[in-house]
């Protein structure tokens, strides 16, 4: 049996492209052991930053759901509280098993908020990477220009440092 990690965004490459893209969705949870892919859930991409996982969890209420965000990881659980249907229960068709889903996330990436509407939950997800790790376009110095690091500021203040 092969296990892959639902990874979203951890494809990320500083060019993305729809090669990225598709295998980010390729990733998902797969496998044969009854409960090991429930609750069923997909994931979209909004844009270059924004991704969305929603996964459908019928009958769990607010309270009965749980998710924790760590470095590069979030983890979505769910314990659905004995529902009372007023008699006898023939035949069982909604599930509502406990459950644990670990979702691996790149680098910068957190979650922007969550919510829960006609039994799905969408988790936002937003990469924000900080402006000291973005690219920076350097300007090439051509004759008659002086180059980067020659001008005489920046040589004081590497010297009263």
């Amino acid at each position: 049996m092969r296990m892959n990690t639902m990874t979203p965004m951890s494809g990320y490459r500083p060019m993305p492209s729809v090669d990225s893209a598709l295998s980010l969705m390729d990733r998902a949870m797969s496998g044969s052991v009854p409960g090991l892919n429930w609750p069923p859930y997909n994931v979209v991409t909004v844009d270059d930053d924004h991704y969305r996982i929603i996964l459908a969890v019928p009958g769990f209420r607010d309270g009965d759901l749980e998710i924790v965000s760590e470095p590069n990881r979030l983890t979505v659980s769910g314990r659905p509280q004995e529902l009372q249907e007023g008699g006898e229960v023939v035949y069982r068709g909604i599930a509502q098993q406990p459950f644990k889903r670990t979702y691996e996330l790149a680098d910068h990436v957190h979650v922007q908020n969550a919510r829960l509407e006609n039994g799905l939950l969408t988790i936002e997800l937003v990469r924000e990477i900080p402006e000291a790790l973005k690219p920076k376009r350097i300007q090439i110095a051509g004759s008659g220009q002086s180059a980067i690091g020659q001008s005489g500021s920046e040589g004081q203040d590497q010297k009263t440092h």
